[in-house]
């Protein structure tokens, strides 16, 4: 979901490599060595610059970018490896310059442009306040210039200054500035466009004051930089110091300007365009400074001799201005104008801010207006004449001009209200919405950039690729129909309302070009010609005939009229009717059993039927021509397509007006499969056709069935088919076939790219008037209620759609936010409040205390109450501090009985204090106190307005936010009262426009602007201005708007009814003072201009500080060195390479460890690298010997900044884990164990690498959770290594098999990531190492195996060697950028390589007596690979690395040369597993493919170099698995292998038989249930996955799966003892969607489907006899139902309000129980309640034997994960009922049925999560959520602690036997062996 720059970037801010910053550098101006920058995949740098990567803070300034940088030449743009280049990019010589410029040029800027740096993972790390681009735009073209800055807090802003964009725009990550150029004649029609004869241009940019001005936020550095076509440009520099091109001329130098003191210094020669003797710069130049400094003047001695610039920015001449724009013009001075004045014609004492600047020559010099408290002074500014038009005041009557179709027009009488500026203060940026009266319309634009949508009143114009909106605006009722003329000039729109108005749009320019009634009661349908002369449209008249009219269009863009051409009523169905592209004369349409085609002639519109013989009876639906193969539009090459409702295709030959073929479309069922559960929307055995659209070689049809399919047009085969989720309304082919847009009748528009096979949804829609909103600040979220029963979270920056609740019978009403909590909630018609969670998606709590339909909610600031209302005029206070809220109080009565929904009757104040609500009666306003409810205040509305005949009430209340002093209520008399919010007394009255009442109000936060929605516009008023404050009303929407509200940051107002409309504010976010002088004279003094340099008036500086020659402030500890440090840093000749952390020898001894800086080294080899090594591309390093302690100061910064993970599948996420692991409290005595863990199923698909297998030994291990898996492949026995706190990440095993390495992530128990390195003879652990800080992303041993090389994942980015003979740390290195994989060279145990995201790395190890070092040599990925990463690598033949990227490319490298020879496409997705031995490669991506490669020719290849081909290169073999390959090992001929996936399997891969077989499997997701059968043969377990898999208990091997998709198994019961015959052996899984399935184990298949719940099921289990199923779901209902004959007959509602957790039944053993039955059975409810029952099912008899309740404890005083209320019977006793749960106390609960009371009590550690006896012994488990179980002996009163899980354990299970016990943790399945004590 993007737009602009809304994507996030990593979190990391880097400046590197050292280099030249600019030709003509006094040595004096350098604080350090010569340095240039490098990209951020390279690494380098200083020693500061590094620490501040380190700890996720912003590049420092560096001296080597001082005084400045030349971009161009540092980045070496000539080369393009540091840069790239899209389109046509050349290099030309200039004849004005007289040297090489590059050209960019093309009709699309955004496929034509050079990036600088390459990808958008890296980064410029450019710190100079000012950007200097020196370009020149190309004649009548567009250009665009994008910069990408990241502020201090690494946050990344794009800036774009584009001729494209018409007006400013911005955002929180986004700000577009218009480029206008301008001449003394300016030309209207081209505005944006660069002048015939337009001049080279110096572009200075403020990158500072831009970022200060507009979004309050610190500049950082450059981060990225694209030039876009169409322009020249010479170069691009930064500095820090504010160059003027001029004083170049008249030979001013840097120390001469200092020395006068001048605000500028003179441009340097190297930036300095050529100037003939003795003429000026600006002559022929032109110089744009912006943000304009409009607050001082320049020096005047730098003044004298410079003429005025051609080009100027005005679009920051003030802060009150709300659009900037750039201007290009003559000046008569270099002195920014301020331009700030008032209308004449305006009373108002404040200053005007235009909304859009025009098209004005500054021809003379301006005077600047000074406004003071008296009124208006200064001389009228010439410049400004044009605006005049901009604010017209004329009869009483506000018009706002609709010079942009972005603007809404406000057309309301106003009556004496005064205009307050800025005029219009709000501007439409976004529509949420599509549709309204049909769903059918959408058009493509000619150029297929653009489409083209209404939304009710509203038609937009939506961007595909920005996702920019333009509007038209002027509909006042729904649009019916659209039609775009083929040349894209002129829109035609008609309405729904009658008489139907047809408007026709300037489709350029937004402006209507005519408006006029048509003859139609109704218009359906509209049909342009391609030259847009005519139009045609059909509809009803007021007597229900179909009607066809044809309009002259021709003269419309002229000024001419529209006039009738022919009229025609026709006595047959017309669906759709098209004018035919080759002709305009001839036309075609289509209805119920008719085909017509029409020609027009002399203005006569005549018509004739198409023979359709036995085909007469079908309704047809849409048409649509066929287009020419050669794109020619010849009638000869056309056939007309017709498609039915019945699934037919008609292809017709319109010259002969017959039918030629007949085909029938069915929907495809594959033998064998069974029928799927998807809603059939149709109920035809055909498809169901809605629409259908031709291109050249396919035709797309769009069916009920919610399908759209591709197929050719002879219709043999589907192509191509996309899903959607309601029925497709329309499709259309783009103009050049490859793309089909298609609509949904449930409110979805998108479009499927054909070559890419992706469907992209453009916008999706409530169908149905939205009620409520309320909006989060922390994601920027919003969340909308709609009668279409949906509920749907919206992202407010891209428009998209998050979440969709739906609820099909109970309909949303009200919805708030939590303002610091990921929940929200909402209140139904029902009565029902419900609490979800954005993170799981899920209902949190629900609650029924209304009676009557919710129509309010609200939630105080912060966060502690909740309030809601009812129709039936309940309240109800909630307690929502915690995630599951609570009720705390209901009163009756309090609020007015209204059945419609209206957000406004409550509200709470700004301080959380004070709740206001409309009741008792409608007449009455209330103020409470939120927490007690005690009455503060009572206000009769009635009594307001005494002189009034009518009865008053109250519509709505609003608090104001400032000290909550005033209380809003809008009445039924139009009218807002502002209302004393302690007295009541009336403050002031604002009258609505509109002579409707106001049904909702907003305050903004400063108290500015007053929103209220009055019927279907919206009204602005100015809050502040007390006498007769002045107003604005908008239109747009054409249903009554029913909330309107301010986004969270203030800068924009939403506005629901019909559809979600997103308004810009235009004002300034504070209320100017009329006391204060709004400009700086010239003359002002040198203090006022320090004042306002200093901040004294919140500007940023006004001139760039000159550095001293003073010693700089001491450095903190991150950057301090320590005296007698060792720690160097070189780089390579060609980039840098990395940091590197060295520790001191005073931090050996154990001195204080602060974290040393890094010394840079000149590339000349001075220093301690030798001198052969800095000759070589090699350079050296040394790197200390001991690395054995790290600070915790130094841990924690290093945590501080992590960097978001890249877009890599290669890197590990531990899955997040809610549960806390303790110590075990009574660990048994080693041989004493009565739980011995036999088999773990399942495989951590998590992982990464965490799977090896050595086919000469045959060992074969891999993880699951915490433990490492070490199985015989021969008998399937286990042994389990126990010892990782954490999650295991990967596994490596060494040379000779003896060795084995593995690595957990960090954790709460665990500070550092932790390796162990295993004895793999007897399982025991030799070492455990720590030092990387989140995970470790790779292991590697050496080929001699005397090293270890771990690998640190994106995060901690640490590359650290280990000594295998001592453990010690031999050196450890952070790298700049993240590294995917590493691995040492086979051959030589000295060389290391790495790759990642920019580039490869080989690292050359040496050692020098104790030290160890590093040779490094880096090189950048190839450009044949374009912007992938290098993601995968291995070794070859010798000197053969093969690597593997992220677009699916193998290169190979010759590890001699350090270069890449070969690549070829290996595969469609990221290749993240490279295997190789001999002649053959093995490749497995994220795609689930697994390829072998035939790679003996490429040796032979290496010799011919650049020029070798990968023809060569063939694929033997492709194997699909069902995941991403994580892992893989095979055997030295790469015959036979194992494969690990992202599914949780593990395969045996054969290549010689091309066969894949399942080794080990599980469960993806949570496992929620495991049963056994009576025999104990199988077992079956349920997941979160929808599946039901049945096990062999003797091997643990997968036997049958069921899988229902969509949904999840939550619940699972197997037939009873009773049922023994194979054919009765039954499985009865309960789902999510309130269905049962029963399953046959003999049969495999599904042999019942019922539903008796509405909710989720939660709990199951049969009867004792297996001819009764009882199942309870979660809204706390128990259904009896029978499995053979699927009905529910009894339904128990005792629990209702709290979910079922534990079903359970019983014989009935005993008679003295006082109760009929001949078996019990229980339920048990999270609320602590638990029921037994004695039923008789064949006699239909159920009593109630005992009812259980349980204390809990508050909510607040529980664990964060709540435990269930769990029951069972005693197997020992079965008069004994055991309890455990939410209690008082952490304890199990021993109940007597016989004794009706508890006799015996057990305590436990903590709250128990899961909870099994024994049926063998008196034994039981108890599960908790410390990632623990305790084993009870109940005879013998001892526990047992056992560990082994990585997350709660939520389940536990003991065999029928007592013989095994299952538990699970999420998806981890553990199988223990009970035995004696």
């Amino acid at each position: 979901m993007a737009g602009g720059s809304g994507a996030r970037e990593a979190r990391s801010c880097r400046v590197s490599r050292p280099g030249s910053p600019g030709s003509e550098v006094p040595a004096a101006s350098l604080t350090g060595p010569r340095a240039e920058a490098r990209l951020e995949g390279g690494g380098g740098g200083s020693r500061r610059a590094a620490q501040d990567r380190c700890s996720g803070g912003v590049p420092s300034l560096a001296a080597w970018q001082h005084p400045f940088l030349n971009v161009f030449r540092h980045f070496r743009v000539d080369e393009w490896k540091r840069s790239s280049k899209e389109g046509d990019v050349s290099v030309v010589t200039d004849k004005v310059l007289k040297s090489a410029v590059y050209r960019i040029r093309g009709s699309v800027s955004a496929s034509n442009y050079i990036q600088l740096p390459r990808t958008s993972t890296q980064s410029l790390g450019l710190t100079g306040r000012y950007l200097y681009v020196l370009f020149r735009p190309l004649p009548t073209k567009h250009f665009v210039i994008h910069l990408d800055l990241s502020t201090k807090d690494c946050q990344v802003i794009r800036v774009s200054f584009s001729n494209l964009f018409k007006e400013f725009k911005s955002s929180a990550t986004w700000l577009q500035f218009p480029f206008a150029f301008e001449t003394k004649t300016p030309r209207r029609d081209l505005a944006g466009v660069r002048p015939p004869r337009a001049r080279w241009t110096c572009l200075q940019v403020d990158l500072r004051d831009i970022l200060m001005f507009y979004l309050s936020r610190h500049y950082g550095h450059l981060k990225s930089i694209r030039l876009c076509a169409s322009l020249l440009v010479r170069n691009l520099y930064t500095s820090d110091l504010c160059f003027d091109p001029a004083l170049i001329v008249v030979a001013v130098t840097i120390t001469e300007a200092r020395r006068a003191k001048l605000s500028v210094n003179p441009m340097p020669r190297e930036m300095a365009f050529p100037v003939p003797k003795g003429e000026s710069w600006h002559d022929h130049y032109i110089h744009i400074r912006f943000p304009n400094d409009g607050s001082k003047a320049p020096d005047e001695q730098a003044e004298k001799n410079c003429s005025p610039p051609e080009a100027v920015f005005l679009g920051h001449v003030s802060q009150r201005l709300p659009h900037p724009v750039v201007f290009g013009k003559p000046l008569l001075s270099s002195r920014s104008p301020v331009a700030q004045t008032s209308s004449p014609t305006l009373p108002c004492q404040v200053l005007s801010a235009p909304s859009r600047l025009p098209e004005a020559s500054l021809t003379k010099y301006p005077e600047v207006f000074s406004v003071s408290a008296s009124g208006i002074h200064g001389q009228r500014l010439p410049a400004w004449d044009e605006i005049t038009d901009a604010h017209m005041v004329a009869g009483g009557r506000h018009v706002l001009p609709d010079k942009s179709s972005g603007v809404p027009m406000a057309l309301e009488d106003i009556g004496s209200c005064k205009v307050f500026l800025p005029d219009p203060v709000l501007r439409l940026k976004g529509v949420i919405g599509f549709g309204g009266h049909s769903t059918q319309w959408a058009l493509w634009t000619k150029d297929g950039v653009a489409v083209v949508y209404p939304c009710h009143a509203v038609i937009i114009v939506l961007q595909i690729d920005t996702g920019q909106q333009r509007f038209f605006l002027g509909h006042t009722d729904k649009v019916s129909a659209l039609a775009l003329n083929g040349s894209d000039t002129v829109l035609a729109s008609a309405q729904v309302q009658p008489p139907s108005m047809v408007r026709l749009w300037d489709f350029q320019t937004g402006g209507c070009l005519s408006l006029f009634r048509s003859p139609l009661h109704t218009i359906c349908s509209l049909s342009f010609s391609g030259s847009g002369a005519l139009l045609c449209g059909v509809g009803k008249d007021r007597h229900g005939r179909t009607v066809v009219v044809a309009w002259n269009t021709d003269q419309v863009g002229l000024g001419g009229e529209v006039t009738v051409l022919a009229k025609v009523h026709a006595d047959f169905d017309v669906q759709t009717f098209r004018i035919a592209f080759f002709d305009e004369s001839r036309m075609a349409s289509c209805g119920r059993g008719s085909v017509r085609l029409w020609r027009l002639r002399g203005g006569v519109l005549r018509s004739c039927a198409v023979d359709l013989g036995e085909y007469c009876s079908l309704e047809l639906t849409d048409l649509a021509f066929a287009q020419a193969l050669d794109g020619h539009c010849v009638p000869s090459a056309s056939m007309l397509f017709v498609c039915s409702h019945s699934g037919h295709i008609l292809e017709i030959d319109h010259q002969r007006m017959a039918v030629q073929h007949v085909r029938r479309l069915l929907p495809a069922q594959s033998p064998g499969v069974p029928l799927t559960e998807k809603q059939n929307f149709s109920m035809g055995s055909g498809i169901a056709i809605s629409s259908l659209s031709v291109s050249t070689a396919t035709c797309a049809v769009g069916s009920e069935d919610g399908y759209l399919r591709l197929w050719p047009l002879d219709f043999s085969s589907v192509l191509l088919e996309a899903e959607h989720d309601g029925p497709v309304s329309s499709i259309s082919f783009s103009p050049d076939g490859l793309r089909v847009l298609s609509t949904t009748t449930s409110g979805h528009l998108g479009f499927l790219d054909v070559p890419s096979r992706e469907y992209t949804v453009l916008a999706r829609s409530h169908m149905a008037p939205v009620l409520a909103l309320s909006t989060e600040q922390n994601r920027g979220q919003m969340a909308t209620v709609s009668l279409d029963h949906t509920v749907r979270i919206w992202d407010l920056a891209t428009l998209q759609q998050l979440f969709d609740f739906s609820s099909s019978e109970d309909t949303p009403c009200a919805v708030a936010f939590h303002p610091t909590m990921p929940n929200f909630f909402c209140g139904f018609s029902s009565g029902t409040v419900r609490s979800f969670s954005l993170e799981n998606s899920g209902v949190l709590v629900e609650h029924t205390r209304h009676r009557g339909a919710i129509t309010s909610l609200v939630i105080t600031p912060d966060g502690r109450f909740l309030f809601s209302s009812c129709s039936q005029g309940s309240l109800v206070q909630y307690s929502c501090a915690v995630s599951r809220c609570c009720v705390l109080r209901v009163a009756a009565n309090m609020v007015c009985q209204d059945g419609r929904p209206n957000p406004n009757i409550l509200a709470v104040s700004g301080d959380s204090c004070r709740l206001a609500f409309v009741g008792p009666s409608k007449c009455m306003v209330t103020v409470v106190e939120s927490a007690s409810l005690d009455e503060l205040l009572h206000v009769d509305v009635s009594t307001l307005n005494l002189a009034s005949n009518h009865l008053d009430w109250a519509m709505a209340v609003c608090f104001s936010p400032e000290n909550s002093g005033h209380l809003l209520v809008s009445t039924s008399s139009n009218k807002v009262v502002v209302l004393d919010a302690v007295s009541g007394y009336t403050i002031r009255e604002l009258s609505s426009v509109r002579s409707r009442a106001c049904s909702s109000l907003a305050l903004s936060e400063d108290t500015r602007l007053l929103l209220a929605a009055t019927g279907r516009t919206i009204t602005v008023w100015d809050y502040l201005t007390q006498a007769n404050p002045s107003c604005q009303v908008y239109i747009g929407h054409s249903e009554p708007v029913h909330v309107v509200a301010f986004t969270p940051d203030q800068l924009q107002v939403i506005s629901v009814g019909d559809a979600i409309f997103l308004w810009d504010i235009l004002a300034t976010p504070e209320r100017d003072d009329p006391e204060a002088s709004p400009v700086h004279e010239a003359g002002s003094s040198a203090g006022q201009l320090e004042d306002l340099a200093s901040g004294a008036s919140g500007l940023p500086r006004q001139q760039v500080p000159i550095p001293s020659q003073a010693t700089p402030p001491p450095l903190s500890t991150h950057d301090r060195l320590l005296e007698g440090s060792v720690g160097t840093f070189s780089t390579s000749d060609e980039e840098g390479l990395c940091e590197e952390n060295h520790v001191c020898e005073a931090f050996r001894q154990g001195q204080d460890p602060t974290p040393p800086v890094l010394v840079e080294k000149e590339a000349s080899g001075a220093g301690d690298a030798p001198q052969e090594a800095a000759k070589s591309s090699w350079t050296h390093a040394e790197l200390p010997s001991h690395h054995n302690q790290l600070s915790e100061w130094n841990l924690r910064s290093r945590k501080a900044g992590l960097p978001t993970r890249p877009d890599s599948y290669k890197h590990f996420t531990a899955r997040y884990k809610a549960s806390t692991r303790v110590k075990s409290v009574a660990f048994p005595p080693v041989g004493r164990e009565q739980l011995r863990l036999k088999a773990v199923v399942g495989y951590n698909g998590n992982g990464r690498a965490n799977m090896v297998w050595r086919p000469d030994t045959g060992f074969f291990a891999y993880t699951c959770g915490r433990l490492v898996v070490v199985e015989d492949l021969h008998s399937g026995t286990q042994q389990h290594w126990l010892g990782h706190p954490q999650e295991i990440s990967t596994l490596a095993l060494n040379q000779d098999g003896q060795v084995l390495a593995s690595a957990s992530c960090c954790g709460n128990t665990a500070a550092r990531c932790q390796i162990r390195i295993w004895y793999v003879a007897k399982g025991l652990c030799r070492h455990v190492l720590s030092h990387h800080d989140t995970a470790v992303q790779a292991l590697a041993f050496s080929p001699d195996d005397e090293f270890l090389v771990t690998l640190g994942d994106y995060a901690d980015r640490n590359l650290a060697l280990w000594s295998m003979a001592t453990y010690e740390l031999l050196s450890s290195t952070r790298l700049l950028e993240p590294v995917h994989g590493v691995a040492f060279n086979p051959w030589d145990a000295s060389e290391l390589v790495c790759v990642g995201t920019s580039a490869i790395t080989f690292w050359l190890l040496q050692h020098h007596g104790a030290n160890t070092s590093f040779q490094v040599h880096q090189e950048p990925v190839p450009e044949e690979l374009g912007a992938s990463e290098l993601t995968s690598l291995c070794y070859g033949a010798s000197p053969l690395l093969y690597c593997g990227s992220s677009s699916g490319q193998v290169c190979v490298w010759d590890t001699g040369t350090g270069h890449c020879f070969l690549a070829w496409e290996a595969d469609d997705g990221e290749i993240g597993v490279l295997l190789c031995s001999g002649s053959r490669l093995v490749s497995g991506s994220n795609t689930r493919r697994l390829r072998l490669w035939a790679v003996g020719v490429v040796p032979e290849l290496r010799h011919k170099g650049s020029s070798a081909r990968s023809s060569s290169v063939f694929m033997e073999r492709e194997l699909t698995l069902d995941g991403a390959v994580v892992s893989a090992s095979f055997d030295s001929g790469m015959d036979m292998g194992v494969v690990g996936t992202t599914a949780g399997t593990i395969w045996y891969i054969s290549w010689t038989e091309g066969t894949s077989t399942r080794l080990i499997s599980g469960h993806r997701t949570k496992v929620n249930e495991v049963v056994f059968s009576p025999s104990e043969s199988h077992c079956a377990t349920c997941g979160e996955d929808g599946s039901v898999r049945v096990w062999s208990l003797a091997s643990m091997e997968l036997v049958i799966q069921f899988q229902v998709l969509n949904q999840s198994c939550l619940c699972l019961a197997w037939t009873p003892p009773s049922c023994g015959l194979p054919e009765q052996q039954q499985v009865v899984a309960g789902y999510s969607d309130g269905t049962l399935r029963v399953f046959s184990i003999s049969r495999t298949a599904m042999e019942l489907k019922m539903h008796p719940h509405r909710a989720a099921l939660t709990a199951i289990a049969f009867s004792t006899d297996g001819q009764t199923i009882l199942s309870g779901d979660k809204d706390g209902l128990v259904a009896i139902s029978h499995p053979c004959t699927g009905m529910t007959f009894r339904v128990l509602s005792d629990h209702r309000g709290a979910p079922i957790s534990a079903i359970q039944s019983t014989s009935k053993e005993y008679g003295d129980l006082g109760v009929e039955g001949v078996e019990l059975w229980l339920a048990a409810s999270g609320d602590q309640r638990v029921s037994i029952w004695a039923s008789d099912w064949p006699r239909d008899r159920c009593e109630l034997l005992e009812w259980l309740s349980f204390p809990a404890p508050a909510v607040s005083e529980a664990p964060g994960l709540l435990p269930p209320s769990l029951a069972a019977f005693c197997p020992w006793d079965r008069a004994i009922l055991v309890c455990v749960g939410l209690g008082a106390h952490e304890e199990v609960v021993f109940y007597s049925l016989r004794q009706k009371q508890v006799v015996q009590k057990t305590p436990l550690p903590f709250f128990a999560m899961s909870l099994s006896l024994s049926p063998g012994a008196q034994l039981m488990v108890v599960g908790f959520a410390e990632c623990m179980l305790r084993l009870l002996d109940c005879a013998s009163g001892t526990v047992q602690d056992f560990e082994g899980h990585d997350d709660s354990v939520h389940l536990c299970r003991f065999t029928p036997s007592g013989k095994l016990l299952f538990t699970a943790a999420h998806n981890e399945i553990l199988v223990w062996e009970v035995t004696s004590p």
